[in-house]
């Protein structure tokens, strides 16, 4: 019996998306689907949402919704982790209180201010998952997608290295989805493979029919003066690679463009536009429970299928697929620090997932990257050895707020977010951190 266990199903709207792209599967149809939530009401929501997709799609899987984590992880063959710990008030107040400081983010989720502190309170719920998970299902999957990505699953390598665990982003897919579009080549008719960290990796290779894109972007790109006007664009344009993740999130994990009110401007950047994002989740969720829960049907439509359902479907049927996810790092990337995580190729069969070794990146992207990997180093060893003062060195070596903030603002910026988020940070990480 194939169990799938959700954690952080009140996450309703991508749990909805999850549920529709594995009940599509016709091997995945009759699973056991187990949904934990710590807040009821989502909890009802999601397993409401749940049922409605299977009874739409004609599937008959086995639903279980629990407010027991340790219930729901009983016996799973997968776990699919989205859990936000704090919710949106606590990104409101990575946003704000670094405001203040005239610390300017956009998505606050991955590296900066935002992803340590994001980081920090979730370290601590992850030990737990993964110490029930080694009770409760050691042979299960653990399929991430709880950011910051990167952090993460290089503190589950670091505490649990034998669990298989795997982070999933869709952002390589989608780069190479919407470029394939601006050059005007089919998508499946292109291969294409990337390295790097989670939402900064790069695309190495993108070829139609052993031919590069790249000369196609780059006329595209020439004739477009708007198109220039874009953070990812400028970077490809200066380092020779495009990077995998939205300009929104480029912006803040270099320290070239949010200091600058022009660059601001010409690149036409949205900052603190996480917290807009997050008001629309709330509405959607919100609508979405009221439709659920009126009878209404929802819309399944999917233009392509999450790495999730694929990965289980791979392993479940042995059907070949390669795709990109984060793993530690052990070997893969030459120029990139050993054991965190790194986003590479990985093929998918009844075998499990495998990351493919890249080698070296170009010597310019494994420079950028560094700077990324340092601070996610720097956390992720803050919360091994319950230190702030190594939260703060994070904070220190992070290119946005290092080209921002002077080293006593950034240390009254770490001690402000640590009050501020109070309980939700691991006891020894609240502690004074004296110079």
């Amino acid at each position: 019996m194939t169990v799938i266990t959700f954690l952080g199903a009140g996450s309703v709207v991508f749990t909805r998306e999850l549920l529709a792209d594995l009940l599509s599967f016709d091997e995945l149809r009759g699973v056991t689907l187990v949904l934990h939530d710590i807040d009821p009401e989502r909890l009802e929501t999601a397993e409401a949402i749940a049922r409605r997709t299977a009874e739409q799609l004609g599937a008959t899987p086995k639903i279980v919704a629990s407010l027991d984590r340790r219930a729901a992880l009983d016996g799973a063959t997968y776990v699919i982790n989205a859990i936000q710990v704090g919710m949106y008030a606590a990104t409101v107040r990575d946003f704000n209180v670094p405001a203040a400081y005239g610390l300017r983010q956009t998505i606050g989720d991955t590296v900066g201010i935002g992803g340590i502190f994001r980081a920090l309170r979730t370290f601590p719920v992850l030990a737990g998952i993964a110490a029930d998970m080694r009770e409760l299902c050691p042979d299960a999957w653990l399929l991430n997608y709880t950011n910051p990505m990167a952090m993460n699953v290089a503190y589950l390598a670091a505490i649990a290295p034998d669990l298989k665990v795997a982070g999933l982003c869709h952002s390589v897919f989608w780069t190479v989805h919407d470029l394939c579009k601006l050059v005007g080549v089919p998508l499946d008719e292109v291969d294409y493979s990337a390295a790097g960290v989670n939402h900064q990796a790069w695309l190495l290779r993108w070829e139609h029919r052993g031919e590069s894109l790249y000369p196609r972007l780059d006329a595209r790109i020439a004739e477009d003066p708007e198109l220039r006007r874009r953070v990812r664009m400028d970077m490809y344009r200066r380092l020779g690679y495009f990077p995998t993740e939205t300009s929104e999130h480029s912006s803040e994990y270099v320290p070239w463009y949010l200091h600058h009110d022009s660059e601001v401007e010409r690149l036409r950047i949205p900052v603190g536009d996480y917290l807009r994002i997050s008001e629309g989740n709330l509405a959607e969720y919100a609508a979405t429970r009221t439709a659920v829960l009126a009878g209404e049907p929802l819309d399944l439509h999917r233009e392509a299928t999450e790495y999730a359902p694929q990965v289980i479907h791979s392993i479940e049927t042995g059907t070949l697929r390669r795709i990109h996810a984060n793993v530690a790092n052990r070997g893969l990337i030459a120029n990139l620090p050993e054991g965190f995580a790194v986003e590479v190729p990985c093929v998918v069969d009844r075998l499990g997932l495998r990351p493919e070794r890249v080698g070296s990146l170009p010597p310019q992207c494994a420079a950028v990257n560094r700077g990324f990997v340092s601070v996610g180093e720097l956390t992720v060893r803050a919360m091994l050895d319950g230190d702030p003062r190594l939260v703060r060195q994070a904070a220190m070596v992070d290119p946005n707020a290092a080209a921002t903030l002077t080293l006593d603002q950034i240390w009254s910026l770490c001690d402000a977010l640590t009050e501020a988020h109070g309980d939700l940070l691991p006891d020894p990480l609240r502690a004074p951190a004296l110079l």
